[in-house]
């Protein structure tokens, strides 16, 4: 059974491997290891969130002092928001892993173009090339300023 066949999950990905523009773009072996990314992406990211919710309900209310209280939900609160944040990323990961799995992963939305090898190294989530995320995020501040 060649790699090309081989459910994903089953690709042995090489120590130290990294994507490179000498091989096939989005082949088997750069499909499975950026699934290995988003996945220990996300689970890092679910762990984190687990921690948080032990970590506040260990702490309620049982400080006596007013103001320790108030730095407690103060602390609270940042942490909530910073967990709200990673929750949208991990949707932003399910998008991408469901990517892979229906074959457009690593092609720009909007032009079908490939999205560089960097792009996906740095940001495993991107779904637009540089070019167009330039060109949204400009459209997204002509909205703004209207």
């Amino acid at each position: 059974m060649s790699n090309s066949e081989k459910p994903l999950d089953q690709i042995k990905i090489p120590d130290g491997y990294t994507p490179s523009d000498k091989e096939e773009f989005m082949s088997p072996l750069q499909l499975a290891y950026f699934r290995k990314k988003l996945l220990d992406w996300k689970n890092e990211l679910i762990s984190g969130a687990s921690d948080t919710i032990l970590g506040l309900s260990e702490e309620t209310l049982q400080k006596p002092d007013a103001a320790d209280r108030a730095q407690l939900e103060a602390d609270a609160s940042i942490l909530l928001r910073a967990r709200d944040r990673e929750r949208k990323l991990i949707s932003k990961i399910d998008s991408a892993l469901r990517r892979i799995d229906d074959g457009s992963y690593g092609y720009c939305q909007e032009t079908d173009e490939p999205i560089n090898l960097k792009r996906l190294e740095a940001r495993p989530i991107a779904s637009l090339s540089l070019d167009a995320q330039e060109k949204h995020e400009r459209m997204e501040k002509i909205h703004r300023e209207e």
